[in-house]
């Protein structure tokens, strides 16, 4: 699912292309580019999901907490979400990439995979499409984007 969602975010949002594609066709488009069905309506599902966050009925369900608080993960979430990967999210609040807001919506799509083994580089994009969904954060997804694209992986994580 995490190809799908990587392959939609270029070709669709990072790159320009046409926004307004007819749901159909794009699952045509990914059955051509050799997805599976499954796996498709899954990710279609996670956007979807992805986009409701922003609605006032699902973002009263994401918590919020004080700048001085630490976020204390649940063993679900723990199993999903190793060390290397709550240290790089706790990294990103301190620099200000991350509110708690957005820190929750990262976890929340985070959970939303289908997935035992998350890497940091798929950390790393699931944060930049969150980060790109939500409007007023541009300076963020823009630090984001340098942190995925970086080739010098002797700073930070």
């Amino acid at each position: 699912m995490m190809d799908i969602l990587m392959y939609l975010f270029e070709t669709y949002i990072h790159s320009e292309s046409d926004l307004n594609v007819d749901q159909d066709e794009l699952e045509q488009e990914l059955l051509r580019a050799g997805f599976h069905q499954n796996e498709i309506y899954k990710a279609l599902n996670w956007l979807e999901d992805l986009a409701a966050l922003q609605s006032d009925d699902s973002s009263q369900n994401i918590a919020t907490s004080s700048a001085t608080s630490i976020r204390i993960y649940s063993e679900k979430e723990q199993q999903r979400i190793d060390t290397r990967c709550r240290g790089f999210i706790l990294f990103l609040e301190q620099i200000e990439v991350l509110n708690p807001e957005l820190r929750e919506m990262v976890i929340d799509r985070v959970m939303g995979l289908e997935t035992r083994d998350l890497q940091l580089d798929d950390l790393k994009w699931i944060i930049l499409m969150v980060l790109f969904n939500v409007p007023g954060n541009e300076s963020a997804y823009n630090t984001m984007e340098e942190l995925l694209y970086s080739t010098d992986h002797g700073i930070l994580h």
